[in-house]
């Protein structure tokens, strides 16, 4: 696989653990970063994805791996890294997961204090959602890294975490105890939390995130968040430059009024950025084996915010950032100008477009079923190249890494690497979790 040459960060071999890996988002920017992963995912199909990507996976749980297995991982990891799984969080979910925040709080009060594990476990067993306490994982893996006799009892130097805006309070706690209150055992980190938007370093997707960098005292100068290499997209500013076109019925006029100008720059913009990647840019030029070029002009239309009636439905030019891309991508309708004042429904986003939205090189090797839940789980490659070249010291990573070819692995590397991930290279083991 095509990766930049490394270069001198504030480790010097820095190896990532990937919690949560999904189809590998994470691992995929570290690849272009020259950086090597494992990624712990539960999801089957989202590990087909990922041993056909050629990364180094553990198809396994977060949670089991953490009280069974830790002595099994390779004890020079020194970056951990994750996105816990945030439906209880989303705004888009039940929202159980923001009623349990200040019990999540109070239990990472008690992790700090040393309570038992089986303890712990115990009355995280009472939460509404079993999978709120998952966001308690990477605390928990930097004091199990900190009494485990495999790694010498060395913490990780790197905690790199990703979630959505809702959990931005709870990032603000793991900061406040790891700066302030240590680690059991002493380590303290120097922390930034924020919440970032995708589009701003060149994710042709609007997507909100909140972030924690955090990077062990003595280890450098103390970590700074990715500074933005694009304009932020203003949908407001947008409409109101464009007559409201995102409102507007899809007719053959409002494909041609995507000609309108673009919005001038505010004079509070820096200069220097870049104008956000529309999905238009994204999509455009063939790339690869797969993707042969959207031909513009086209509008999208989501089913966000809809109670189910069209007319309330979202629609973006291709001039604009795409919504945020979910598991409901397949769903969004494309409409294009077949010329002769004809505008029609056209082909609906590819697998590789979908992923191309995310910043997925073009050829990525989407495997499995639910390929769209796979591909609006993941974490956006560039955005996390940003996040991991932050953390570690490097210079920000080039927008057009992340368009170069992906050689999905051989067959016998896609066995070597099921067998490590699930035991056997043909399939799953009794080891694998089981779906719920």
């Amino acid at each position: 696989m095509t990766s930049t040459p490394p270069h001198q960060s504030v480790l010097d071999k820095p190896f990532v653990l990937d919690l949560f890996a999904g189809p590998g988002g994470l691992d995929v920017a570290g690849h272009r970063l020259g950086i090597p992963s494992l990624g712990i995912e539960w999801d089957k199909q989202a590990c087909l994805t990922r041993y056909a990507a050629g990364l180094e996976t553990l198809h396994a749980d977060v949670s089991a791996v953490r009280r069974d297995s830790f002595e099994s991982l390779p004890p020079e990891i020194n970056v951990l890294a994750g996105g816990p799984p945030c439906q209880t969080y989303s705004v888009a979910g039940r929202g159980a997961g923001r009623q349990a925040l200040e019990d999540v709080k109070g239990y990472i009060k008690r992790l700090m204090a040393g309570e038992s594990d089986a303890e712990i476990d115990k009355k995280l067993m009472r939460l509404s959602d079993p999978r709120t306490a998952l966001v308690l994982e990477p605390l928990r893996y930097a004091i199990q890294a900190t009494r485990s006799p495999n790694r010498g009892h060395r913490p990780y130097d790197v905690i790199v975490l990703e979630q959505v805006p809702a959990v931005e309070a709870l990032w603000e706690r793991y900061a406040e105890v790891l700066q302030d209150t240590g680690l059991p055992d002493g380590t303290k980190y120097n922390v930034v939390v924020d919440v970032l938007k995708t589009e701003t370093y060149g994710v042709p997707q609007t997507r909100s995130r909140a972030v924690l960098i955090a990077r062990r005292e003595g280890l450098g100068d103390a970590p700074s968040l990715p500074d933005p290499t694009h304009r932020a997209y203003e949908a407001k500013e947008w409409n109101r430059r464009n007559g409201g076109i995102a409102a507007a019925p899809v007719t053959q006029q409002t494909l041609y009024d995507v000609d309108a100008p673009e919005p001038r720059r505010r004079p509070t913009e820096d200069a220097r950025l870049e104008h956000w990647t529309s999905m238009g840019d994204a999509l455009a030029e063939p790339v690869g084996i797969k993707h042969r070029g959207r031909k513009a002009p086209f509008l999208v239309r989501s089913n966000y915010g809809s109670s189910g009636i069209p007319g309330r439905r979202g629609v973006r030019t291709d001039r604009q950032p795409a919504t945020t891309v979910t598991g409901r991508i397949s769903r969004f309708v494309v409409f294009e100008h077949l010329g002769h004042d004809v505008v029609c429904e056209g082909p609906r986003f590819s697998m590789n477009e979908a992923g191309m939205l995310q910043s997925f090189p073009p050829d990525y090797p989407w495997s499995g079923t639910a390929q769209a839940q796979q591909v609006g789980n993941a974490v956006p490659p560039l955005f996390g190249a940003h996040l991991l070249s932050a953390a570690l010291g490097l210079p920000a990573p080039a927008a057009e890494a992340m368009r170069e070819p992906w050689v999905p692995a051989a067959e016998e590397q896609r066995a070597k690497l099921r067998s490590h991930g699930c035991g056997a290279a043909d399939g799953c083991t009794a080891r694998c979790p089981r779906p719920v």
